[in-house]
């Protein structure tokens, strides 16, 4: 696979370097990127972290009303713990800080340890974790499942949250019930290749697919030949509705996906498929989101989210947003 990079060792640094240069409301100081303004002291801060390679996710949601600084780490491999500790002290507007990340052994690991250090400094802190990604574990074994896109609505309910003033306990609370009504499944096309790697991160026939594949390659459900757009997106609609969930209300936002290189003609000819059935289902769709929002470099594929929304949640994903991703 062909790539646009100068060496792979500067390949996280340099794309960090662009993006803040293309995006002035953000700065960054090492592997950590932060809004330009600096934390907004009385607010809770929130932070997430992860391995870079899936951009927008991450450093892509820093800004009003999301996160206030995120570490990241070398391509698919999480951030140090120095810069969970760097991004927690940027984001401390001294009520606080909320860690908001995918359930992954090495994130996990390093912010954990990171919470313990600037709880010495005075900084409380406290966790959630995205888990949203239902083809990597049963409905009864929910604490062991993966982060994946579905997170993104945890980062914009949270962060809504947070900017009406309220304190760390409640925004844990909202971020939590957040990610406790998200479900999320993926489907891979094609693999993608770490820079610098010698080959791609998985193999997979130029004419098969994989059901509930991770955004690192982690094994799916089930591999088969390719189908058709309408039969891909009727079995994942199918998966994610048959996942439960406390309290449904009829009311969802749906997240369709690309994993990185699946274009966005494709996305809308599977969401065209996702809202009618969603409809059938008697289900009422709010505010949709169809694009690139948490990608796997190069990866062909994509992911459906789907949110049951309360009336805090629906306000609160209605509220305003801005960073170079996504703007209410």
């Amino acid at each position: 696979m062909k790539k646009l990079m100068n060496s792979p060792d500067a390949f996280v640094d340099e794309m960090l370097a662009g993006l803040v240069a293309a995006h002035p409301s953000l700065v960054h100081e090492g592997r950590v990127v932060c809004r330009a303004g600096g934390a907004r002291k009385g607010k809770v801060g929130i932070v997430s972290g992860g391995g870079a390679g899936h951009l927008p996710l991450f450093t892509g949601y820093v800004g009003e009303g999301l996160l206030d600084a995120c570490a990241v780490g070398d391509v698919f491999a999480g951030p140090s713990v120095d810069s969970c500790v760097q991004a927690i002290h940027t984001a401390d507007g001294e009520r606080g800080v909320l860690r908001l990340y995918g359930n992954y052994g090495g994130d996990r690991m390093n912010f954990d340890l990171a919470g313990e250090m600037v709880e010495m400094d005075g900084i409380k802190t406290t966790t959630v974790l995205g888990t949203d990604d239902i083809a990597s574990a049963a409905p009864e074994e929910g604490t062991r499942r993966r982060g994946v896109a579905g997170i993104i609505y945890a980062y914009k309910i949270a962060g809504a949250k947070a900017e009406t003033g309220a304190d760390l306990a409640e925004v844990t609370a909202t971020a939590q019930a957040a990610v406790d009504a998200a479900r999320t499944i993926g489907v891979a096309l094609s693999p993608c290749q770490i820079p610098g790697a010698a080959k791609a991160t998985f193999e997979i026939g130029p004419d098969e697919i994989e059901m509930g594949m991770g955004i690192h390659g982690e094994p799916g459900i089930w591999r088969d030949k390719l189908r058709s757009a309408d039969d891909v997106a009727d079995e994942m609609v199918r998966r994610l509705l048959a996942d439960p969930v406390a309290s449904p209300s009829g009311r969802v936002s749906v997240l369709v996906n690309s994993l990185g290189a699946t274009p966005l003609e494709e996305l809308f000819i599977v969401y065209r498929r996702v809202a009618a059935l969603l409809k059938k289902e008697g289900l009422t769709i709010v505010r949709p989101l169809v694009g690139h929002y948490v990608t796997s470099m190069e990866m062909a594929g994509l992911s459906i989210s789907l949110i049951h929304l309360d009336a805090e949640r629906e306000k609160l994903l209605a509220a305003p947003c801005a960073c170079p991703f996504w703007r209410v």
